[in-house]
């Protein structure tokens, strides 16, 4: 069973908002999904993503393959832990 981080659609029409969820990589892709694990809003300017990093490693660990897009959502999150945690 191939597993997949990647963007579920939610919202209305021209108004799109998105999940982060983990998947069977052979479901559809506003099927079935295993967890979800953040969010994603490309209508908002600043901040328009959440995303639980430790779920997303843990998965990963396990072999799940984050999209592209998904991937970049994680390498933002891991900048943005990193200066909070330097500016502590």
């Amino acid at each position: 069973m191939p597993v997949k981080i990647r963007l579920k659609r939610v919202g209305a029409r021209n108004t799109p908002a998105f999940r982060v969820v983990v998947a069977d990589g052979r479901s559809p892709r506003d099927g079935k999904f295993i967890e979800e694990i953040g969010t994603y809003q490309p209508g908002k300017k600043d901040d328009n993503f959440k995303l639980n990093l430790e779920r997303a490693d843990y998965w990963v660990s396990k072999g799940a393959q984050p999209s592209d897009t998904v991937a970049s959502f994680m390498r933002k999150a891991r900048r943005a832990a990193a200066a909070v945690a330097a500016a502590k």
